[in-house]
């Protein structure tokens, strides 16, 4: 007999999931029964909203879903924030919870965990949340979720099951894993589009998290079109670290605002153009003039913020591809002059001057140390100064090598658990959390996962000193290992960019100036490495030491005596 969690875990694996973040509790137990056995490798976080926010990293770093096996009740509660996240930022996860019995549900008699309407609760932060009534259509619902992840604007998808079916019988054999292949352009629109495109005098491209997966055909077509390019916070290293069209996520500044509003044709490419990537200052003076063109998978999104004036629901990839042969076939019909895009681009960088600016400067060493120690870390961040700073200057040289909290949803204690998900998704390349005092202090709790992340990947090298170096196996064994990961704390005193928004309101500095705790007796309770640097040099030496043993490496930097260093 195959009971319905087993059959969910054959399922997960069917459908490549290969990495489960959860809290083992009474209510899910049974879930836990064929875990051991399976391909899947489970990670424990200490609390729900870290595995939720593990799910997340894990899902940017490497544009896989990670599941989460979640307890009924306060779990949910727990990840909802962490939901919250992944929606606004269209990241793919894979909630699995608890919920109480079916003869029991809605009925209000205070069992254990119980939670009025959970899965309404849910739905507010999900694409969508579904009640398991009946086991056998345990495949159907999960072909649901991954029809959103491949083929529709993904995010969050909750699915809870009663706790009395999770030993029920299933009968029906194993479905093969459905493959969803997104939607193509419509070939009238790809001409229309082409045709704007093709006339324009002063085209500009926005491109965003969505177009991650495509940057070599979105590439291709910023060239082709010879276009200045604004890549948001979730799209930083899609074009490469330093290539002259990139004006990065600078669409808050005056100079690429004029940028914008003169240009004449726009083309949006997996972007949502919402706020926190266009309006960081909150003054909705970001202004489009031109013909606006919009990809998307969401048919609905195309019509927020900015209305396109011609609108593509399909994957930018397929997008960007058709419109780059449509353009060259139109080159046949002659191409109006237009100016430069590079030379564009040169005149908007003189004008922001962001090498001058005084509030960049104290954090410019720090990306610069970043990209000679470690030039292909993926680096997240948590809401904290380094991480505004380094959302207009740092320099990545793929995508999914830069997210944090600062888009979207904006929550504090972001970066360290998604740093550890993006570790384990992408254990080839160091990883780097870039917190601040303040918003580690959220999570503290999950230096203890680090911890233990660690200690397996301790082993898992131990074990491979008994494998023949020759045997293929080796090879196969070394992409299970996590690296060390590296955490830096932007350590003022408790939450300075508060303290700023209050002394420029003329409001008193009341609950932010906190005394952090001693990180470095920390460090050693968690068993972490630990260094102090007050300059670009002691970061550099720190971290040079990363790969020099498998645990956590903590770099306290003293926000103050950084500053005061760089003013002499």
């Amino acid at each position: 007999m195959t009971t319905c969690a087993q059959r969910l875990i054959e399922l997960l694996e069917a459908q490549g999931i290969d990495t489960v973040f959860g809290i083992p509790g009474v209510h899910t137990v049974e879930l836990y029964r064929g875990l051991e056995h399976s391909g899947l490798r489970h990670v424990t976080p200490r609390h729900e909203q870290g595995a939720g926010f593990m799910a997340d990293g894990y899902a940017r770093a490497s544009g896989r879903p990670a599941a989460c096996f979640i307890i009924t009740g306060p779990g949910m509660t727990n990840i909802a924030t962490a939901m919250g996240q992944a929606l606004a930022d269209s990241v793919p996860m894979l909630v699995i919870s608890s919920v109480n019995t079916v003869s029991t549900l809605g009925r209000g008699q205070g069992r254990l965990h119980e939670m009025p309407h959970q899965g309404q609760t849910l739905a507010g932060v999900a694409r969508f949340s579904h009640t398991l009534l009946d086991p056998e259509a345990l495949p159907e619902v999960l072909a649901r979720a991954f029809a959103v992840f491949q083929g529709a604007r993904p995010g969050p998808v909750h699915i809870e099951i009663p706790i009395d079916l999770f030993a029920a019988p299933v009968k029906a054999p194993m479905p093969a894993a459905m493959r969803v292949f997104p939607p193509a352009p419509a070939p009238q629109a790809v001409a229309a589009a082409s045709r704007l495109l093709g006339e324009a005098q002063r085209p500009l491209v926005l491109v965003g998290g969505g177009a991650c997966a495509a940057a070599t055909s979105v590439t291709a077509l910023v060239e082709h079109l010879d276009a200045p390019t604004l890549t948001t916070i979730n799209a930083r290293g899609l074009l490469g670290a330093d290539h002259p069209l990139d004006l990065g996520a600078t669409a808050s500044l005056p100079a690429t605002r004029r940028l914008a509003r003169q240009a004449d044709v726009i083309l949006a490419l997996g972007t949502e153009l919402g706020e926190t990537d266009y309006d960081l200052v909150f003054d909705d003076g970001f202004k489009l003039e031109g013909s606006l063109i919009r990809v998307d998978l969401d048919a609905e999104q195309l019509a927020r913020s900015h209305i396109a004036d011609l609108a593509l629901v399909a994957d930018i990839g397929l997008t960007a591809e058709a419109l780059l042969v449509a353009l060259e076939r139109g080159e046949d019909e002659g191409r109006p002059q237009r100016e430069v895009g590079r030379e564009r681009c040169e005149r908007v960088r003189h004008e922001l001057a962001l090498a001058d600016d005084p509030e960049l400067a104290r954090y410019r060493p720090l990306f610069t140390t970043l990209d000679e120690v470690l030039p292909e870390a993926i680096i997240v961040g948590d809401s904290t100064g380094p991480v505004y700073a380094g959302n207009v200057v740092a320099r990545r040289p793929a995508p999914r090598r830069w997210f944090n909290a600062a888009t979207g949803f904006g929550t504090l204690g972001y970066g360290l658990p998604a740093a550890l998900g993006a570790g384990l998704a992408r254990p080839d390349l160091p990883v780097v959390a870039l917190v601040g005092d303040g918003g580690l202090q959220f999570v503290l709790g999950e230096l203890a996962t680090a911890r233990d992340i660690a200690l397996e990947a301790d082993r898992a090298r131990a074990e491979q000193g008994s494998i023949d170096r020759d045997s293929s196996d080796l090879a196969c064994a070394d992409t299970a290992l996590a690296r060390p990961l590296a955490i830096l704390i932007w350590n003022n005193d408790g939450y300075d960019e508060i303290r700023r928004y209050m002394s420029a309101d003329g409001v008193a500095h009341v609950g932010v100036d906190l005394a952090p705790p001693d990180f470095a007796a920390l460090a050693q309770a968690f068993d972490c490495r630990y260094r102090q640097a007050a300059s670009a040099d002691d970061l550099a030496s720190a971290l040079s030491s990363l790969n020099d043993a498998g645990s956590p490496l903590i770099v306290e930097i003293d926000a103050l005596a950084w500053c005061r260093q760089l003013e002499h």
